[in-house]
């Protein structure tokens, strides 16, 4: 994306949140933009977030005089977290809203049971999911705006790696998320020199780990690894502090959430992830290239909402934002295909995750820079020097 371009698409983004209410959009071509979020079920404290900017931006865009001129609506299905209504929610958008473009799931599992619906109907889909199997074998429409376990997975390996740490047991979830998770692990824990004494795993809905991490504890780890989303991860936290195990835990860039710190109240502290720069956003330095848009977006959103920015609302952020660059490199053209094409062109668009850089060949656009390594402290996020 040349230097003017990335302007441009900033100066819209911003806009969208500065521009007064009196403005009305233009009565053009309306571009119609499809969301499936998990804002309801156990997802929720990912999809609510999500569900919530993206109304919120559609809104300030469209008092703004919409974008490129073209209103914009937003057609919103809530998928409950639960993969069935999913599949209905995205036929629904393709045959019956007839969208130009969808943005969700909020879930890896739900997200891969729809690439296909999406992909078959010529629309482009922006997951807001993390599952490198999202993109990898890449469809031609299909994109993911979050970054990758993988590089999630080496992030913690590093941190473990320095502080040498060689015998790792691994917990994680059996869905999607989870199960993409422990292949990497398993994958990338020999690569650094370290070997897994303990891979034990829970069900999405279990409500005690005790017995997994019991398990866990006769093998004497050096360090844990959790893989999950809520609730099973601030369940796992609460069992370690009941079984008096002092083994430092890591957990996934899946809870990288304050509800995440609420469910587990005092078994938080001292827990490592890696995470994205949006919720440490006030200690990020001041010349790094995100610290404006991380500091807008999360004045903007907890003064809307009067609640905690959260990681995830931030991948519907990005997601709205890719499409307005791919609308501004079309010249205004919104089809499916021309959005599509456009995407792939996205390079240094700077969003709250990090800096995308989309090419016909990585439909991420996105590296282990995305992630700093945060540690629980005192009921909040700190960055790990």
């Amino acid at each position: 994306m040349s230097s003017t371009l990335h302007k441009l698409v900033v100066f819209l983004v911003f806009a969208a949140f500065l521009m007064p209410a009196s403005v009305q959009a233009a009565e053009q071509d309306t571009l119609r933009i499809g969301a499936v979020a998990s804002a309801s079920g156990p997802a929720s404290f990912l999809g609510q977030p999500e569900k919530q900017t993206m109304i919120m931006i559609v809104k300030k865009l469209n008092a703004g005089g919409g974008l490129d001129g073209k209103p914009v609506e937003l057609f919103f299905y809530d998928d409950e977290t639960d993969v069935n209504k999913c599949v209905l929610a995205v036929q629904k958008l393709v045959r019956k809203d007839k969208v130009d473009a969808i943005i969700g799931p909020t879930t890896s599992g739900n997200t891969l049971a729809v690439t296909r619906i999406a992909s078959s109907a010529g629309i482009p889909l922006l997951s807001m999911a993390s599952s490198e199997k999202i993109v990898n074998p890449q469809d031609p429409w299909v994109f993911k705006v979050t970054p990758s376990d993988s590089h999630a997975v080496g992030c913690i390996l590093e941190h473990a790696k320095q502080q040498g740490y060689k015998r790792i047991a691994i917990i994680t979830v059996s869905d999607g998320f989870g199960q993409s998770g422990r292949d990497f692990l398993q994958k990338l824990i020999p690569d650094f020199g370290m070997e897994i004494v303990a891979d034990e795993v829970y069900g999405p809905k279990d409500t005690d780990m005790t017995a997994q991490l019991t398990s866990i504890k006769e093998q004497n780890p050096d360090a844990i690894i959790c893989w999950g989303t809520n609730p099973g991860p601030a369940v796992i936290a609460k069992n370690r502090m009941q079984l008096g195990i002092e083994t430092p835990l890591y957990m996934s860039h899946g809870v990288a959430s304050k509800k995440f710190i609420e469910l587990a109240g005092d078994a938080a502290e001292g827990l490592m992830l890696p995470a994205g720069r949006l919720i440490v956003a006030d200690q990020i330095a001041d010349d790094n290239p995100q610290k404006p848009v991380l500091m807008m977006y999360k004045n903007v959103y907890e003064e809307t909402f009067k609640s905690p920015v959260s990681t995830f609302g931030g991948h519907a952020y990005d997601a709205i934002g890719l499409l307005t660059a791919a609308t501004s490199l079309s010249g205004g053209d919104t089809s499916p295909q021309a959005l599509r094409d456009n995407l792939e062109k996205v390079d240094g668009f700077i969003g709250t995750a990090g800096v995308f850089h989309l090419s016909p060949e990585d439909h991420n656009g996105l590296d282990a820079s995305a992630f700093v390594m945060v540690e629980i402290v005192n009921g909040d996020w700190k960055v790990m020097e």
